[in-house]
């Protein structure tokens, strides 16, 4: 299984942008994190970090039939981005929003996410932890949607055989 991890703008800075708010952890830091966690459940990430909207709606353009999820953090993007919001709605893929620091506690403007409402869930706060949670979170959600899909298919095996 392969998940789609993509970090927005800036936060190739993290560790010396505004560390009172992000702390002093860096980006690498936290992949190296995502990666350890990943491969204790088998998984394979594929961790992108990019600037540019267009670039992160393209990643989630492409992402349908290659990624059984998306981990994002959009970081500014998330207030701002109907683009990233209709992307990761169009892929029809379970996505996890996550944040390093509490959205809500912070200036108003932040207080709006346009990407929450087409995720399955959202997870801020707890800094570089807020990743390793919404991993954890995104995976048990790609386990319980296996399980129906399992059930229903031995279902229409019942129900062929009944008609036999």
């Amino acid at each position: 299984m392969k998940i789609l991890v993509i970090h927005g703008p800036n936060l190739q800075w993290l560790g010396t942008r505004n560390p009172e708010i992000y702390g002093t952890t860096d980006l690498a830091s936290i992949n190296r994190g995502l990666k350890a966690l990943s491969a204790e459940h088998g998984v394979i990430l594929d961790i992108h970090q990019s600037d540019h909207e267009g670039e992160i709606t393209q990643l989630i353009g492409s992402a349908r039939k290659r990624y059984a999820g998306i981990l994002i953090n959009p970081a500014a993007y998330t207030h701002t981005s109907v683009a990233i919001r209709d992307a990761i709605e169009a892929s029809d893929l379970p996505a996890v929003e996550v944040h390093l620091s509490n959205i809500y506690a912070r200036e108003p403007f932040r207080h709006q996410s346009l990407i929450a409402p087409v995720c399955r869930g959202q997870i801020s706060g707890f800094g570089p932890g807020s990743y390793f949670l919404g991993l954890e979170a995104l995976l048990m959600a790609l386990a319980a949607s296996s399980k129906p899909a399992k059930h229903r298919s031995s279902e229409r095996k019942v129900i062929k055989r009944r008609r036999s």
